[in-house]
């Protein structure tokens, strides 16, 4: 078996995976005040915040392209690569996911699998290491794939973003239910709910909302080994006191704070904080 994995530019990966012979990244755009940006590619995350605080309207952004992901199993074939594995942005929050699975048998010489992974950024990133880290280890396609599903199975997410009109824009939160929440300052604590974006609770002021965000970690600890982060959208500061009120609780897990990727930061907002864990392959 000769495995390819192929993601999208939402992920997180740890640096010494940039280069990975067997990795592929397919670009998501980023359109601001009619110009198109790629992180990494003509726009870093820090160039990106200004950038969106002075737009004149809310940067948007598109799917992979679908081409671009034919061209790259063409290539891959001719490459002698004869097993593809595609984790992409969660289908709950981008139809790309939906629109490639006819991909599957129009390159029948391939034998290839689009797991929904229900998630994105780090998780989603681990979910691809651990990939390319069971070939290496000489894992099947099949123990692969049995190893991955147990993982998006088990994997959560927690969001409080810091700007509510945010998710008004994105079609999460309605015009009402905003104003509301910015005059009595609630707090939504939003999840992926079978990968969909949702409000799991609504939560008056941020210290409670990052109280309750500790005991769901407090409680999935306790249950399994997991692999957790804390991912920021240039809010650093607040993703360190979150860190240390949760190392200060006893909680004693893996802890990465990592920063959202501009598309994902783009439908947050500038603030967001959010806890993501997975569980730990075998």
């Amino acid at each position: 078996m000769k495995l390819a994995v192929i993601t999208d530019s939402s992920v997180y990966l740890p640096k010494d995976y940039s280069d990975h012979p067997d990795l592929y990244i397919l670009d998501i755009p980023i359109m601001i005040n009619g110009e198109t940006y790629v992180e990494g590619k003509n726009l870093t995350i820090e160039e990106f915040y200004p950038k969106m605080q002075q737009a004149s309207s809310l940067p948007t952004t598109s799917q992979p392209s679908i081409a671009d992901l034919e061209d790259t199993l063409t290539n891959l074939e001719k490459g002698g690569y004869t097993h593809i594995l595609g984790i992409f942005l969660s289908s709950g929050i981008s139809g790309f996911w939906q629109n490639i699975q006819y991909l599957i048998e129009e390159h029948s010489q391939l034998t290839i699998a689009f797991p929904d992974s229900k998630i994105t950024s780090s998780p989603m990133g681990y979910m691809v290491t651990s990939a390319l880290e069971g070939a290496k280890a000489g894992l099947s396609f099949e123990e692969i794939l049995s190893q991955l599903e147990t993982m998006i199975a088990g994997t959560e997410a927690y969001i409080m973003v810091d700007d509510l009109n945010h998710l008004v824009k994105g079609g999460r939160l309605s015009n009402g239910a905003a104003l509301l929440g910015n005059l009595l300052n609630i707090k939504p604590i939003m999840h992926f709910n079978e990968g969909v974006i949702e409000v799991f609770e609504k939560v008056r002021t941020e210290k409670k909302a990052l109280k309750r965000l500790i005991a769901i970690l407090d409680q999935r600890a306790e249950e399994k080994a997991y692999k957790t982060w804390i991912i920021e959208a240039n809010a650093q500061d607040k993703a360190q006191a979150f860190r240390q009120q949760l190392l200060a609780s006893g909680f004693k897990g893996d802890l990465d704070i990592v920063p959202f990727c501009g598309v994902i930061s783009t439908h947050l907002g500038e603030g967001a904080v959010a806890v993501g864990f997975t569980p730990k392959a075998d």
